[in-house]
C-alpha cells in the first residue's frame, strides 16, 4: 500500500509518487488534490493502482488522478492516462464498463421560481416518461441495421429520427459520433442488450434533474454557455447502457490471451491491454467507439424524452418551456488527441475513466461559440446538495492532457451505504429540504446517498485552485428521479 511519506509534494494541490517508488514505473504518478482529501484516498487501493497504471507500456508524462478519486477496476475511478500513439497500449480497465457514461446540461429561458408550483407534477411526469432501472427497456426498438447506424452515427442518428434538432450536435462532445467506430467490432451479444434500450436512464447513479443555477462565478463565461441566477435547468446523466458493459466483458476476455501474444507485463491482471497498432487493439478501439456513440445517441433521445415532457406538463403554464442544449460530456473514454510532449506535438492515446474532457480556449475541437472562453465542463454532485458548471483551461491543457475530475467521488462502497442508510429514511430527509424524488427502489436510493459521496465543493474547489478547470455556476436540485 502507498503511504504518504512515499509522496512529495509539488504544490499546494497537487502531489507526486515518484517513478522510483517501484522499479517497473515508466512514469510518476501523480495526485491532485489537498490534504484531506489525500488522508481520504490512502484508505482505499486507489493509489496503488494509480502507481499500476504507472507501469503501462507507451504511458507518457504521469499516471494521473483526480480528487474525486476512488478505487475501480485495474484503474482508478478518477483516473487519466496517456499512451503514445500507435505504439502504446489502450485497454478496457482504462476507460470502464459503463462506456461514455456521461452527462448533458439542459437549460430553459425561464427562471425556476416560475415552475416550482408545478415541480411535483413534472418529476413525476419525468419518472413516467422516462424509462429507468436495472435492464429496462425503452419504446425504441433498433433493427440490426438501425444497431450499426447507432454505432457508426451516433447522436446524428436520433437527431435524424426526430429527437432533436441539428443545433444539438454542435454542443456535444465530438458532435456525438466519435470517429472510429465500427458495428462488426461489436459482439451480437452486445447488440442484443442494447437494442431496447436506447432512450433509458439505467440504474446506479444515473439520473435526471431538474436544477435552479443558484450561484454565477464568471459572468462572462455563464453568459457565453448561456447560464443566469435563478434559471431552471435539467441534467441527464446516462451511458451506454447493457451494450458498452457487454463490450467492455467481452474485450477484458478476450485481450487476457493478447497480453501474453505480445508479450506484456502486467501488475495486475485487470490491466488487460492490447498494443494500440495491433488488430486486437484496433478492433477495441473501433468497439469502444461504437459504444460511446450509442451513449451519445442514448442522451440524445432522453433529452427528447424531457422536453416532451416539459411541454405535456409546463405548456400553457409558463411563457416558455423549451430546453436548448449546453453541452454533453463523457466521464468514461479513449480517445485520440494531440498534446505538445517533450516539445513535439505528439499524438496520444487519452485514456479518461471517471474523468471529463477540460479543454482550454483556442481547441478546433470546441463549438465555436465556445472556442474563445474554452469547453463547458459538467460536474454533478451528489442528489442533496450541488452540481458545477466549470469551464476548461490552458492549464489542464498544459499539466493533465485537458482533463479534470467528473463528480464527487465514493467514500462508501454501494454496501457499505445500504447497510449504514435506509432509503426511505433518506428521501423523507431529501423531500424536507425541498427536493422532490422519485427512485425504482428504496435500497438503490440509498446506495446513492450524500454521505456516499465526497464533499462535491470540496472537490471543485481543489480543481479550480489547481488550474485544471475555472468554476461557472453552481446548481442546486429541485427535484432528481434514480433508477
Amino acid at each position: 500500500m502507498v503511504d504518504k511519506k512515499d509522496m512529495k509534494r509539488i504544490t499546494d494541490y497537487l502531489y507526486e509518487i515518484p517513478k522510483e517508488y517501484r522499479e517497473d514505473m515508466r512514469v510518476p504518478a501523480r495526485i491532485y488534490a489537498d490534504e484531506k482529501l489525500l488522508e481520504a484516498t490512502l484508505r482505499d487501493r486507489s493509489l496503488e493502482q494509480l502507481v499500476n497504471t504507472a507501469t503501462l507500456p507507451g504511458i507518457v508524462g504521469y499516471a494521473l488522478a483526480m480528487p474525486d478519486i476512488h478505487q475501480g477496476y485495474g484503474f482508478t475511478i478518477g483516473g487519466v492516462a496517456a499512451t503514445r500513439y500507435p505504439s502504446g497500449i489502450i485497454s478496457p480497465g482504462g476507460v470502464g464498463y459503463d462506456i461514455n457514461c456521461g452527462v448533458r446540461l439542459l437549460i430553459s429561458s425561464i427562471e425556476a421560481d416560475e415552475v416550482k408550483p408545478h415541480i411535483s407534477t413534472l418529476i413525476s411526469a419525468l419518472y413516467r416518461n422516462v424509462p429507468s432501472g436495472v435492464g429496462k427497456k425503452g419504446s425504441i426498438k433498433l433493427s440490426s441495421r438501425q444497431m450499426d447506424q447507432v454505432l457508426e452515427k451516433g447522436a446524428a442518428w436520433a437527431v435524424k429520427q426526430g429527437y432533436g434538432s441539428r443545433e444539438d450536435l454542435e454542443r456535444i462532445e465530438e458532435r456525438g459520433a466519435m470517429a472510429g467506430a465500427e458495428a462488426r467490432a461489436v459482439s451480437s451479444r452486445a447488440k442484443e442488450r442494447g437494442k431496447n434500450q436506447l432512450g433509458t436512464l439505467g440504474s446506479g447513479n444515473h439520473f435526471l434533474e431538474i436544477e435552479e443555477v443558484v450561484e454565477v462565478y464568471d459572468e462572462e463565461v455563464a453568459d457565453t454557455f448561456g447560464l443566469f441566477p435563478g434559471q431552471l435547468a435539467v441534467q441527464v446523466h446516462s451511458g451506454s447502457r447493457g451494450l458498452g458493459h457487454q463490450v467492455c466483458t467481452d474485450y477484458v476476455r478476450s485481450l487476457q490471451e493478447v497480453v501474453r501474444k505480445y508479450h506484456i507485463e502486467l501488475p495486475d491482471r485487470q490491466l488487460v491491454c492490447a498494443p494500440l497498432d495491433s488488430p486486437e487493439g484496433r478492433d477495441y478501439f473501433a468497439a469502444m467507439a461504437g459504444a460511446a456513440n450509442y451513449a451519445w445517441a442514448n442522451r440524445q433521445c432522453l433529452a427528447h424524452l424531457a422536453r416532451r415532457t416539459f411541454e405535456e406538463i409546463l405548456a400553457g403554464k409558463v411563457r416558455n418551456w423549451e430546453l436548448t442544449t449546453v453541452y454533453d460530456v463523457a466521464h468514461n473514454i479513449a480517445k485520440i488527441e494531440e498534446y505538445e510532449v517533450d516539445g513535439r506535438r505528439t499524438k496520444l492515446c487519452v485514456h479518461r475513466k471517471g474523468a471529463t474532457r477540460a479543454f482550454g480556449p483556442g481547441r478546433p475541437e470546441l463549438p465555436e461559440i465556445y472556442r474563445a472562453v474554452g469547453q463547458p465542463v459538467l460536474v454533478p454532485g451528489d442528489m442533496g446538495t450541488a452540481s458545477y458548471v466549470l469551464v476548461g483551461t490552458k492549464e489542464a491543457m498544459r499539466t493533465s492532457f485537458g482533463s479534470t475530475c467528473h463528480g464527487a467521488g465514493r467514500v462508501l462502497s454501494r454496501k457499505a451505504a445500504k447497510k449504514r442508510i435506509r432509503g426511505d429514511k433518506l428521501k423523507a430527509e431529501l423531500e424536507a429540504q425541498g427536493i422532490q424524488v422519485r427512485a425504482k427502489s428504496m435500497p438503490g436510493l440509498a446506495e446513492e446517498a450524500p454521505a456516499a459521496y465526497k464533499d462535491i465543493e470540496h472537490v471543485v474547489d481543489v480543481v479550480h485552485r489547481a488550474g485544471l478547470a475555472r468554476k461557472v455556476a453552481k446548481l442546486r436540485p429541485l427535484a432528481v428521479m434514480k433508477g
